[in-house]
């Protein structure tokens, strides 16, 4: 005759074990159904508005973002940002909270200036250029304007298509 004895608690740890082992096996079927399910995303790339130090490093945002240049900076101009802004100060922050910058983080700050002729701007006859305005190596805020006084001011992305 074979007698085997078994203590309460080796019983109640075993239980546990298996229902842990089963809990886990579970969450995995689950996680890797999903994963089945869910389609993969889209790869979108971003643009950095960091790390803009040089002529090269403008020049290749603005080519990023879809425009062609001359190749040269028409302008450059260093200045100070108001403490307060006005009403057109504000409104030209406005255009750089859609394209997620915001100037009043840099108030009373020193900025420069960087502007380009853009060559490639759809359906406009007159001279555009892209204004990048940069703090300590990072575009801070930027547009693309006509050079007509009655003309257009917008944020630094290109139409798509």
């Amino acid at each position: 005759m074979f007698i085997c004895t078994v203590r309460a608690q080796t019983v109640r740890f075993a239980g546990v074990l298996c229902l842990a082992l089963a809990i886990l096996f579970g969450v995995a079927v689950i996680a890797d159904a999903g994963a089945a399910i869910v389609p993969p995303e889209e790869t979108v790339e971003t643009v950095s508005f960091s790390r803009v130090k040089t002529d090269e490093d403008r020049l290749k945002l603005l080519t990023d973002l879809g425009w062609k240049t001359t190749g040269e900076v028409v302008e450059e101009e260093s200045f100070t940002l108001p403490e307060t802004f006005d009403r057109v100060l504000l409104g030209y922050n406005e255009i750089q909270k859609d394209q997620g910058l915001d100037l009043t983080r840099y108030r009373k700050k020193k900025v420069t200036r960087y502007t380009y002729e853009i060559t490639n701007y759809p359906d406009y006859e007159g001279r555009v250029y892209a204004n990048l305005i940069v703090w300590r190596g990072r575009v801070i805020a930027g547009d693309i304007s006509s050079a007509d006084p009655m003309g257009f001011v917008r944020g630094l992305e290109a139409d798509p298509g």
